[in-house]
This record gives structure tokens, sequence and C-alpha cells, in this order.
């Protein structure tokens, strides 16, 4: 019960921090879009519209107000459930931008669930083969791509699969953005790719190290002199051990999925969130810049709060000074 306990404090702990990382950042955010150089009435109005229509707008759209009041305002209504309406559209903001919300959350979906399984594989069986043929060539392989950018792999992947060499996959997206993501799976191999390459050379390397330090602990040389077979050491001793360190690196690709995504669908003209921040940017639509990026602050919070439990729990010396 101790232990329940312990594990139950730490995760209102980790609770609360999230809560007040997510509070810190609508603080920043807040400011930030409040020193954009260009006036968002303006912006939407066009230079050539008079000081009379620019006020009237600015009014309606609650500018007009002091930055304490739009702050408290923004900040009740994301907690809520309703940020507000789109300065540019002119309709509520999760009208206007939930398909490519799906549609990103798919993306980092089909990312992850890709990358993780492949980068546990690669790492762990990289460990097992240490300094061998198959270790020193993976080893280098995971470093080269490890130090290519998501628009170099998204480029080259395009020119092999689409272009150049192979005609077997669309160069872009063709998704209906109504129709959700799922319509077209063909479409999505390449963005998906794009970034599984860019996150598996990290993660199996993690993997590996921490498979490495295991595999010469006393419990695993135990397990071997018992005549447990190898592959049973590795999966079912050595690996849930060395899973401590790997989540968090996991949930560090999750977050930067949620942040390259903006490359990558940029690249393929997916129609994610990253072509809507990108868009109202442009047009300073200030309540969709401000949702979008709570929402990807949300993604890291949640992800690291989820690698810190499930770091817990694999790890027994953590769980016991928690009793």
């Amino acid at each position: 019960m101790s232990n329940n306990r312990g594990v139950i404090r730490f995760i209102a702990r980790r609770l609360a921090l999230g809560l007040f990382t997510l509070f810190v950042v609508s603080l920043v955010v807040f400011a930030a879009t409040q020193l954009l150089p260009s006036d968002p009435a303006q912006a939407i109005l066009g230079r050539d519209a008079n000081a009379v229509s620019v006020a009237a707008l600015r009014t309606k759209l609650g500018l007009n107000h002091t930055a304490f009041y739009q702050y408290t305002h923004w900040l009740k209504g994301m907690l809520s459930g309703n940020p507000g309406d789109s300065f540019n559209a002119q309709i509520p903001i999760l009208s206007y931008i939930s398909d490519r919300v799906v549609n990103s959350l798919f993306l980092l979906f089909l990312a992850s669930v890709v990358s993780i399984p492949m980068s546990l594989w690669f790492g762990a069986y990289s460990a097992r083969k240490r300094d061998t043929l198959f270790d020193n060539v993976t080893s280098n392989t995971m470093l080269a791509l490890a130090s290519l950018p998501e628009f170099v792999v998204g480029i080259i992947l395009v020119l092999v699969f689409s272009l150049r060499v192979w005609h077997l996959l669309p160069a872009v997206s063709t998704i209906d953005i109504h129709k959700g993501p799922w319509s077209d799976m063909k479409g999505m191999v390449l963005p998906t790719a794009t970034l599984v390459i860019g996150a598996v050379p990290y993660i199996s390397r993690v993997v590996r190290a921490s498979m490495i330090e295991v595999l010469e602990s006393d419990y695993v040389e135990m397990a071997r002199l018992k005549g447990a077979p190898e592959k049973v050491v590795l999966w079912r001793h050595a690996l849930p051990n060395a899973l401590g360190p790997v989540f968090q690196v996991i949930a560090l690709n999750i977050a930067y999925f949620a942040a390259g995504v903006i490359v990558v669908e940029a690249l393929f003209n997916y129609q994610g969130i990253g072509g809507a921040l990108r868009d109202s940017v442009r047009v300073r639509d200030i309540p969709v810049i401000q949702f979008l990026v709570m929402v990807l602050a949300a993604v890291y919070v949640v992800t690291n709060l989820a690698a810190d439990l499930a770091t817990v729990l694999v790890t027994p010396r953590l769980r016991t000074r928690m009793r």
C-alpha cells in the first residue's frame, strides 16, 4: 500500500508540474503574440483599410481591451474547451482546425507505432551482436541518418520513390482534409517514413547503450548460468530492465515528432497543423496561433509525464524509493 501511495504522490507531483509548465507556456505564447509587429485587424482588412474600419474590427475581435483582460478571457476559454474564433475565418477555432489536428495526430501516431518497435529491435539486437559486422554497420548507418535534417531525408525519399528511380508513391499528399488521412494510406508512406528515419537512430542508439550495460550485469549472467536461452535472456531479462532511460528518449522523440511534423507537412503538402500554423502567422490569426502552440506544448507535457510514469513502473529501485 505504501508503494502505491508513493506512486500516486509521484504522479500528482508530475501532473502539477505539467500544469504549471502549461501555464508558463500560455504566458509566453500570449506575450509573444502580443509582440507581433503588425496589427491583426490591419492584416485582415489590408493596407488600404481606413482607420474607422480597423478600429471597428479591433473592437469586434476584442483587441481594444487591456492585455490582462485578453489573457484571462483567452485562458478561461482554453480551460472551458472554447478557445474562441479564428480572426481570419471568423468561425470557432475547433471547427476550423479540428480536421488538421486529427491529421497531424494520425501522422504522429503512425510514426510512433513504426519507429518505437523498430528502434527497440535494432538497439537490442545490436547490443547482443556487439562489435560484430552487423553492429558496426548498423551503428554507422544510424549515425549517418541522425545527421540528416528532415527535409533532406524527405527530398531523398521523394527522388527515390516518386520521381527518379521508382514511381511507386505520390510525391505530395492528396488527402482530402475532410475525409481523414486514413482514406489514402499510400499518401501517408513518405511523410511517415521521413519522421521514422529521423527518430530511429536516436532511440536505437540509447537502447543499444542501455542494453550493453544491462547485459553485463550480475543477474543477466546468473540467468545465463541457469541455462536460459539467449533470446529469453535478451527479451525477458535484459530489455525490460534497460527500458528506463529509453522511455525518456522515446518521449523526447514524440515531442520531436510534434515539432518536426511542421517541416514534413510543408514538404509533402500534408494538410495538418504545420500548414495551419504557417498560414496563421502570415495573416496574424492570433487565436489559432495560440491554440496550436498550446496543443504542441500539451503533447510534450503528456508524453513526458507518461515516460516518467513508465520509467518508475519498470525500474524496481525507483519504486522502492517511493515507499
